[in-house]
């Protein structure tokens, strides 16, 4: 633990937030913990108030509407061309003047970013906004570990119109409720369905079953198990995976041509549920429609099992790679003692000394660093396309992770980013040379955690431009 009530503020600031911006070490120093456990009880805490980003079932509709017309423009440009080929007999006209040059042809238009690229564009920027605005930024923290453990990709399917409404509607909206709550948000959200493949899961004896050549699809019900709830190699067995995959079968979304209206929301559509009880992890369910789904899921949620693979991640998450076995095991216990309440789980993390007492070694995730840095230099970018990219250049683009299991939390695979790390930290540092003073930046965001030579290192760079991207670099800088 740090004995200096700044230096305490700092590493709360850099550990269990999104890095310090002007005025924030002083504003919690008096009571570092007292003002983490405030922000969790700020009322809207975790949301974002933006009126003019769509809700999914929106989205999906406006993207599906968009698709649809782009697909009837293309139609009636090959029926153009099949109506009207170019002539190819004989040979070509002579020009009138043989020394003229002919005409250049005209540039090619650039029609910009399709439909559900904007919508992924917009979301993405009330993303970074509301990480920016927050004093600490610890509850948007838990929306960014909650939104990677229960993870989709934009690069799926039709996901990319709706990942940022996912993480809204089914995230933030349950990041300090009830992990039962958000399990089932998240589970019977179309983003989930699609990105792995539920949507279309189909039981073998059901009526469209008996009726169609597709069939039962496992994804879901093994990550749910595998990786959002029990963890892998637990209690569970294949045929456990399988039973669980026929109980979801059915949870899907409302087909666009057949309700333009409620298209691309979530339904139970009972044609293609299996029927018949299932027996989950030594439990008989009855067979009750969607109400079997639901049933298994809360099982899930209270299983001993899930609070251990639950608490371990969020110990890594914050504290260290190998967590203190003692904090999984305050964790664990207080979700078990609280039903699954994750603000009082979040309280218990900020509550326990090995929280705090854990050196400073764990590698900041690349989305964490580039927001700091802005966070840092008290900069809004008025265009998130730089900030994208270093997402994209550092291994982490946002809502696109490499499989279900999401980005890694441990500071192994992000460190031969490095370099690409000083690269984009001396771009950052060029445009924001002119608008932050190095030294005030330091003294507000690293002063109190800064050895001498860092301090020593900074303050003798050459340029306003290279001591800010030495700040960045700096190991007290890039590790919580």
């Amino acid at each position: 633990m740090a004995a200096d009530p700044k230096a305490e503020a700092a590493l709360a600031l850099h550990r269990f937030g999104l890095g310090p911006r002007a005025g924030s070490i002083a504003a919690v120093a008096s009571d570092p913990r007292g003002a983490l456990l405030a922000e969790l009880d700020r009322a809207g805490a975790g949301r974002v108030g933006n009126a003019d980003l769509l809700t999914s079932g929106t989205a999906a509709r406006v993207a599906f509407a968009y698709q649809q017309a782009q697909r009837a423009a293309r139609q009636a440009e090959r029926a153009a061309q099949q109506a009207n080929p170019p002539s190819s007999a004989g040979s070509p006209p002579q020009m009138k003047d043989q020394s003229a040059t002919p005409p250049a042809p005209a540039p090619m238009r650039n029609p910009g970013p399709g439909v559900p690229q904007q919508i992924y564009l917009s979301e993405a920027k009330a993303r970074i906004a509301a990480a920016l605005d927050a004093e600490i930024g610890f509850v948007e923290r838990l929306v960014w570990f909650w939104s990677n453990h229960f993870c989709v990709s934009a690069d799926k399917g039709n996901v990319r119109q709706i990942c940022g409404a996912y993480e809204r509607e089914v995230i933030r909206a349950n990041v300090l409720g009830r992990f039962s709550d958000m399990l089932l948000a998240v589970e019977s959200h179309p983003a989930m369905l699609i990105y792995l493949d539920n949507a279309r899961s189909i039981g073998p004896d059901s009526l469209a079953g008996l009726r169609q050549k597709r069939g039962l699809n496992e994804n879901l019900a093994r990550e749910i198990l595998e990786l959002h709830t029990l963890g892998v190699r637990t209690v569970y067995t294949q045929e456990d995976v399988t039973r669980f995959a026929n109980v979801i079968t059915g949870w899907t979304f409302v087909p666009f041509r057949q309700d333009p209206v409620r298209g691309g929301e979530f339904e139970f559509n009972a044609r293609m549920h299996q029927p018949g009880a299932q027996t989950v992890i030594g439990r008989g369910y009855p067979d009750a429609g969607m109400q079997q789904g639901r049933a298994v899921l809360a099982a899930l949620a209270r299983h001993p099992a899930t609070a251990n693979h639950v608490a371990g991640k969020v110990a890594r998450h914050f504290v260290a790679d190998e967590p203190p076995p003692a904090l999984v095991e305050r964790l664990a216990k207080r979700f078990l003692a609280t039903q699954g309440d994750l603000k009082e789980m979040a309280k218990a993390l900020v509550a326990a000394p090995e929280a705090w007492e854990a050196p400073r070694a764990k590698l900041k995730r690349p989305g964490e660093w580039v927001v700091g840095m802005l966070r840092a230099a008290g900069v809004t970018p008025p265009d998130i396309g730089p900030v994208m990219q270093a997402h994209n250049l550092l291994g982490e683009p946002l809502w696109r992770p490499p499989a279900p299991n999401g980005f890694a939390d441990e500071s192994a695979p992000w460190l031969d980013g490095l370099t690409q790390r000083l690269d984009i930290a001396n771009q950052f540092a060029r445009r924001l040379g002119a608008e932050a003073d190095p030294r005030e930046v330091f003294e507000q965001a690293l002063a109190p955690l800064a050895s001498t030579e860092t301090r020593q290192t900074i303050l003798r760079a050459e340029s306003r431009p290279q001591a800010l991207a030495l700040l960045f670099m700096a190991p007290e800088f890039q590790r919580r």
